[in-house]
This record gives structure tokens, C-alpha cells and sequence, in this order.
């Protein structure tokens, strides 16, 4: 499947929160690591992500790939999503993020799938209080010095 296609599918999926339409899109062994949600590995895994965690927490899901490339191993696209909050502070209200997807392929398929999100603004708008963007960011922050090129880069 060319990255085109495969993008539309993928976005496809998550609008119709269609589980398995979604882990179609990944190689068996694929991983969908969520920049809120962490990683699920395997296209199970994939498939009870969107049904358990994204359409339970949000609904009425668009997304949209934008200025995509790929040189058929890896691909990028910036993204727009918006979805209406379905829990907490964020019920009701819509909430907007952008950022960027990281695309490792096999195959024509999706082997591991990264976002890069603004993920502050994301919090703000679903109504959460100061430390709790405060808690929330920080254990994002973590998980991100605790990467192999975080640490490439800090170590003096």
C-alpha cells in the first residue's frame, strides 16, 4: 500500500473507531506508541487501544494527515486532530491538537507508529487544573529524557 493510502486508512480507522480496520494498517508485530496512552504492540493490542482508550475517553474523532513523505522505510506527516471530550472536566468540549507523525514501514504496512503531540495545550483545553498539568507533563517529560537519543544528547 502506497503511504497515501495507507495514511487515509489509518485515519479512516480511528474516525470510525473501527479497532481492526486500524490494526490492518500495522504489520502483526507493529507497535502504536501514543504520546498519552503509551505502547501497545501487536495488532491486538492496536485494536483494543482505539476501542478501550481513544473512543472511551473521546468521540466525533477527525483526523487529518498533512504534508506527508516517505521514502518507503520511514514516513512523516504534521497532523491535525480534533475529538469531543467524553470524560471529566473535557466532556462536551472539543479539543484540537497538532503535531507529528513518525512512521517506521515493512511491507507497505505500519511496523511502529510515534506521535509527537502538543500535548500542554491538549491538557488545557480538556479542563485539567495546573498540577495536574503539571503531574501529567512531567511524567510525559520522564518518559522522554529516558529515550536513547534524549540521552545521546544530555550526557556531557
Amino acid at each position: 500500500m502506497d503511504f497515501q493510502s495507507l495514511l487515509s486508512a489509518f485515519c479512516a480507522a480511528v474516525e470510525a473507531g473501527d479497532g481492526d480496520a486500524l490494526a490492518a494498517t500495522f504489520t502483526p508485530d507493529g507497535v502504536y506508541d501514543d504520546v498519552f496512552y503509551g505502547e501497545f504492540a501487536g495488532r491486538d493490542a492496536i485494536s483494543d487501544m482505539l476501542t478501550s482508550y481513544f473512543h472511551r475517553d473521546g468521540r466525533d474523532f477527525r483526523w487529518r494527515m498533512i504534508d506527508p513523505v516517505s521514502d518507503g522505510e520511514t514516513g512523516y506527516a504534521r497532523w491535525a486532530f480534533s475529538f469531543t471530550g467524553r470524560v471529566g472536566p473535557g466532556e462536551g468540549r472539543r479539543i484540537f491538537m497538532d503535531g507529528v507523525g513518525l512512521f517506521r514501514l515493512r511491507d507497505g504496512l505500519i511496523a511502529r507508529y510515534e506521535d509527537i503531540a502538543k500535548a500542554g495545550e491538549a491538557f488545557v483545553q480538556l479542563g485539567h487544573t495546573p498540577d495536574k498539568v503539571h503531574r501529567l507533563l512531567g511524567r510525559m517529560a520522564d518518559r522522554q529524557r529516558a529515550t536513547p537519543a534524549a540521552r545521546s544528547v544530555l550526557e556531557i
